[in-house]
């Protein structure tokens, strides 16, 4: 398996469904603005993500992954007849872990459908200021939840194929949300009674897409997972055992996220909107890079650890963590510099406004400072699943999610939504900091030569392209501020001058090298 393979295969599909995600988010924007409709749209969108994080990507992908590992692992090397056999048992237990999987999501959907007003209560107690608001998150919410079922047994797909070296088709997934968003909203606009709900059956849809082409995709691979008798084994058991801990620090996380859509609904109308259009600018770096390389890093170090070669996996969280950085920091300064260049262009338009891009750059100022935090999370946090450690990340979340409860309480009443932004990042860091210090301490983890080398250069270099981005900003403002096709060639020269800057400098300063990328490419396992 070759990291950086995995990596650009990875990032590359998702740069792709980030593409179509802002496509998405621009139409969005144009037919729901930041108002009522957005606000109860972005709760019934994120209500059903938030419990996929919790019971598929954030458990079952640090839980099980590990464990199908070992079992693809212990037929490695061996005869025909051993590997056959390896699969076999993998597969068996792939098939325990989505039925277990299955019966927990159909309890958890009919319980959250019959609830779902009382849940809104408490997950957006300031709709109740807005007449008919808080009814239309719950209409979305309840049309929208069973995506949950289907898109945390997509997860656990994932976790096969990714585990088997396969991490196009799981990455490609994505692309099919936001295609399928994208037709509802053009399809079924004016023939259901708000463009929300045209999304909300959009979002429905789209678990159903993705779960039938991994399913494909599984079974061409020789995994077609099923529905199987439940049983109570050694595997599944200590799936379940090592899931407990990675749900609890999962949860933190998803309830720091929570936490701060409660309080937006407390702000303003549109401050649950701001945040959302805000955050999806910072997932691009993230899910390209951050996401990429989390998902290529976690099975390579298992197998790497599960064959004993710990020199091999600390090298590869080394490159890892180069990788991500390089890609990331420019990322981030470009928030930074040319926020509101960057909101005006993608989203000010029909009912998105000047007054909503003010207030969604500035939310986009504050994540952008937290950015290469939650990369660097994505990079660390395999050090510890990997080594079926999963209950020392849950200790972390739990200090990084009161100060950032605590900030946020004294945030946001000086800087409203901002400070909900602000308060998010700084905990990112916090958490970052802790993860990196626990696996030093453990001998888990060391910047090598290289990497201490780099780093310096990557910030010298990013430095560099922030003062160029600054010139051509003051330069290229009159294009920002024309029509439509000025501000699209505006923002496009602005994005091309500070690549080309940035790869200038990083050049120089031997901050990359072409040389690199062609020797990670023939290694096998960096």
């Amino acid at each position: 398996m070759n990291l950086l393979k995995a990596i650009t295969t990875v990032g590359g599909f998702t740069l792709l469904s980030r593409v179509f995600g802002f496509v998405r988010d621009m139409l969005i924007a144009n037919f729901l603005g930041a108002g009522m409709v957005a606000d109860a749209f972005v709760v019934a969108f994120r209500l059903p993500n938030l419990f996929r994080r919790l019971f598929a990507e954030g458990a079952f992908a640090a839980a099980f992954v590990p464990l199908f590992a070992r079992e693809l692992e212990a037929g490695d090397g061996a005869d025909a007849e051993a590997r056959a056999a390896a699969r076999a048992r993998a597969r068996e237990f792939a098939d325990q872990a989505m039925t277990l999987l299955a019966l927990v999501l159909v309890a958890f959907v009919a319980v959250m459908e019959l609830i779902m007003p009382w849940a809104m209560v408490v997950l957006a107690g300031g709709f109740d200021a807005v007449p008919g608001k808080m009814e239309l998150a719950t209409d979305l919410s309840r049309i929208a939840f069973p995506y949950l079922l289907f898109i945390s047994l997509v997860s656990l797909q994932s976790g096969v194929l990714n585990s088997l070296g396969q991490f196009a088709a799981a990455a490609a997934a994505p692309v099919l949300l936001n295609l399928t968003l994208i037709a509802a909203l053009l399809g079924l606009t004016g023939h259901v009674e708000t463009p929300g709900h045209a999304l909300a059956w959009g979002v429905f849809a789209a678990g159903l897409a993705q779960f039938a082409w991994l399913a494909w995709f599984c079974r061409r691979q020789g995994f077609p997972l099923r529905l199987v008798r439940p049983q109570w084994t050694e595997k599944v058991a200590l799936l379940i055992k090592r899931i407990l801990p990675v749900v609890f620090g999962a949860s933190l996380y998803q309830v720091n996220l929570l936490i701060g859509t409660i309080l937006a609904t407390y702000v303003s109308d549109g401050a649950v909107s701001y945040l959302y259009y805000a955050d999806r600018v910072t997932q691009l770096p993230l899910g390209v890079v951050g996401v990429a390389v989390g998902t290529a890093l976690l099975p390579l170090l298992a197998r790497q650890l599960k064959a004993g070669d710990d020199r091999a996996a600390r090298n590869s969280q080394n490159r890892g963590l180069e990788f991500a950085l390089l890609l990331t920091l420019p990322a981030a300064a470009a928030c930074l510099v040319i926020p509101d260049e960057i909101i005006r262009v993608l989203f000010e338009r029909g009912a998105f406004g000047a007054d909503a891009t003010a207030a969604t750059a500035s939310a986009l100022f504050a994540y952008a400072t937290g950015l290469p935090a939650y990369v660097l999370i994505r990079v660390l946090a395999p050090g510890f699943y990997a080594r079926e450690d999963t209950s020392t990340p849950v200790r972390i979340a739990i200090a990084a999610m009161i100060v950032n409860i605590v900030l946020m309480l004294v945030l946001m009443k000086p800087l409203g939504h901002v400070g909900i932004a602000l308060a998010a990042s700084a905990s990112a860091w916090l958490n970052t900091l802790l993860l990196a210090i626990v696996l030093v301490r453990r001998g888990h983890f060391a910047l090598d030569a290289r990497t201490r080398s780099r780093l310096p250069r990557i910030v010298l270099a990013t430095a560099g392209m922030v003062g160029v981005l600054e010139v051509g900003r003051q330069n290229l403002g009159f294009l920002i501020a024309g029509n439509t096709a000025e501000q699209v060639l505006g923002l496009g020269l602005l994005v091309a001058l500070g690549l080309a800057a940035f790869a200038a400098f990083a050049l120089v300063l031997r901050a990359a090298g072409l040389k690199d990328a062609k020797s990670m490419l023939r290694a096998k396992d960096l």
